[in-house]
């Protein structure tokens, strides 16, 4: 192993290495998808989070939608995504709008996700069950894989609550259910707040519990000051739980107001932890700079 052992944390580094540097892909297709999810009032985690890889997505027939509106009520130090208000209402019309989006678009595989609800009583769980329902009615053949939060709330009795919550998009059989846990358990407070790195393990756990014939996934970013070691240590802890497939990406500073980039990671050192994955178990592994949760998700 090469890989070096130690990352020592460093303020913001200003150079972007020529690896993360690439095109975003064609603008036409781009803007088809902005514009038809525009009209429709609706959200992709693409555009929110600004992926580097949305043109190629969108090339291949495949988005993530972002479920419940573009306002998350947790306030993780990493993302892009909007927080630090109110949420708005949930639309109840964007389960229909998401499924003629995915019609008019001809995606064959649909990522849907959602920013952290805590405020609704189910989390929106049914939500993610009724968007899954309405795409099937317009779109039969098309795969669906679910990103979720982790279904905790802040009632009393959450343990049960999630698994419950759970338990409705399990039975609404997703072809995959992810859950990233993000980074590693050392570095849980300052990039995820609000979430636990047990809570989210538990997540993909009661997921095979439940059905153990749907894939679970999990992802991790790098670039938070994480060591080797650590990172080895979060994907046994993912292979015990039983998570069949890992995305293992860069983190890449979306504002000064988020935190710094502590080291980037070259592509052989990611090839390396690829391989190292596949030695653990994982049956399918994108681990590379520009990988994100969604990244090539449909699987062959």
């Amino acid at each position: 192993m090469t890989l070096p052992k130690k990352t020592e944390s460093k303020s913001e580094i200003s150079a972007i290495p020529t690896w993360l540097r690439r095109s975003i892909g064609k603008a036409s297709e781009i803007s088809t998808v902005q514009r038809i999810i525009k009209q429709r009032q609706i959200h992709t985690i693409c555009e929110e989070g600004r992926c580097p890889n949305r043109g190629e997505c969108y090339a291949q027939k495949t988005a993530t939608f972002l479920l419940m509106g573009p306002t998350c009520t947790r306030s993780c130090a990493f993302c892009q995504v909007d927080k630090g208000h109110a949420p708005m209402p949930v639309d109840l019309e964007e389960p229909q709008k998401v499924a003629e989006a995915v019609q008019i678009l001809g995606l064959n595989y649909v990522v849907l996700t959602s920013v952290a609800r805590d405020d609704l009583p189910d989390q929106g769980a049914e939500h993610f069950v009724k968007t899954m329902q309405t795409i099937r009615k317009l779109n039969p053949e098309t795969q669906i894989e679910v990103l979720t939060p982790d279904f905790w709330g802040r009632a009393g009795r959450q343990a049960l609550h999630q698994r419950e919550r759970i338990h409705l998009v399990v039975n609404a059989q997703p072809a995959c259910y992810n859950h990233n846990i993000e980074t590693v358990r050392r570095l849980q407070a300052p990039v995820r707040r609000g979430a636990k790195y047990d809570r989210s393990l538990l997540v993909l756990q009661i997921v095979k519990e439940i059905d153990p014939s749907i894939p679970t996934k999990s992802g991790l970013m790098l670039g938070h000051g994480e060591t080797v070691e650590e990172v080895i240590e979060a994907m046994a802890d993912l292979r015990k739980v039983e998570c069949d497939r890992l995305t293992i990406g860069q983190y890449m500073r979306p504002s000064l107001e988020h935190l710094p980039v502590q080291k980037y990671w070259t592509p052989t050192e990611f090839d390396e932890l690829g391989n190292i994955a596949r030695r653990m178990g994982f049956s399918h592994v994108r681990s590379g700079p520009l990988v994100r949760s969604s990244y090539h998700a449909k699987v062959h």
